[in-house]
């Protein structure tokens, strides 16, 4: 028997990467759901999988998870600008959408993979721990912080293993059509100053470059999606690559692999809500998902731009 496997937000960055995974695995049919307003089609070219235009919340998607039709669902859909901040909007499509979807699958027994995120912790002192220190700084880390505790009131009632994951700072091939969708505001900071460079400008940081953010490659994220599935508990792990690193370090690998530098330029953080300092603590990551990342910042780098300078776009097709 072929198992079925829902995507949600299937045609954005992470989550094509993981229907794209999906599909090379054996014995498995995978359908990708996205209302299309930020990922992009061309991502799922080369992803064989079955497409729906629909929002995750819609009643008949509801009730094929509530009726058994998916092995497992990976969901992924979103609005993941976090500059946005109309507060109504992000709690209905996160937080609403995603309790609609633990009724659906507790009524069928189905497990449920979905992503959260490190925004939850806001400005605490990292390293950054599930239980400690959440207290994001906007609306979008609020929504994620709720989609955690509302899976955690299902964690006893729920027939089915649910598994949140926390990205940290996510880079990697499938977030080129960023440029496109939202003028590359929530891409990567590693494609953002990569555009920089190859269109002949100076790289721009907020000053003095030297935030830390912990920076997780996107194989390390799928391959955490991919442990989830056989996750014994529930519960919610941290996806990073467990080491911070500074703004001025991107610039500097970057610049090595180009082999071309130019002199920073330093402005203000307009943003009043800026993480300055992320790091992922991965122990509950080691013991409910046995998973650890095995890829460097320099090593994710040096993949990713490779790629970027032989004009790849979308995800990655082998893992």
């Amino acid at each position: 028997m072929r198992e079925r496997i829902l995507v949600t937000g299937g045609a954005g960055y992470i989550g094509s990467n993981i229907a794209a995974a999906l599909s090379n695995r054996p014995g498995t049919d995978v359908l990708v759901v996205d209302d299309f307003s930020s990922g992009d089609w061309r991502n799922l070219i080369h992803v064989d999988c079955e497409v729906r235009a629909c929002d995750c919340a819609d009643p008949a998607l509801l009730e094929e998870i509530a009726a058994g039709a998916f092995a497992a669902v990976f969901h992924e859909a979103a609005i993941t600008d976090t500059t946005i901040m109309d507060q109504r909007r992000m709690v209905e499509v996160n937080t609403n959408a995603f309790a609609s979807i633990l009724k659906a699958s507790c009524t069928s027994g189905t497990r449920v993979i979905y992503a959260s995120s490190a925004g939850t912790y806001g400005n605490s002192p990292a390293p950054n721990r599930v239980g400690h220190g959440e207290e994001p700084e906007n609306i979008y880390g609020f929504s994620k912080l709720a989609m955690d505790r509302v899976a955690a009131r299902w964690y006893e009632r729920h027939p089915a293993v649910l598994i949140g994951l926390r990205y940290f700072n996510v880079y990697g091939p499938g977030e080129t059509h960023k440029n496109e969708k939202d003028g590359n505001k929530t891409a990567s900071m590693i494609l953002q100053l990569y555009e920089q460079r190859k269109a002949g400008k100076p790289p721009r940081l907020f000053k003095y470059g030297e935030q830390k953010r912990d920076f997780v490659y996107i194989r390390d994220v799928v391959n955490a999606n991919l442990a989830a599935l056989n996750a014994p508990r529930s519960g919610v792990c941290n996806v990073g690559s467990g080491r911070a690193r500074t703004f001025n370090d991107i610039v500097d690998i970057l610049s090595d692999n180009l082999n071309n530098r130019m002199e920073t330029i330093y402005f203000d953080n307009p943003h009043s809500f800026y993480q300055e300092h992320t790091e992922a603590d991965l122990t509950d990551s080691n013991i409910i998902l046995g998973w650890q990342p095995e890829w460097s910042l320099e090593d994710g780098m040096k993949e990713y731009i490779t790629l970027l300078e032989q004009g790849h776009r979308g995800p990655l097709e082998i893992y």
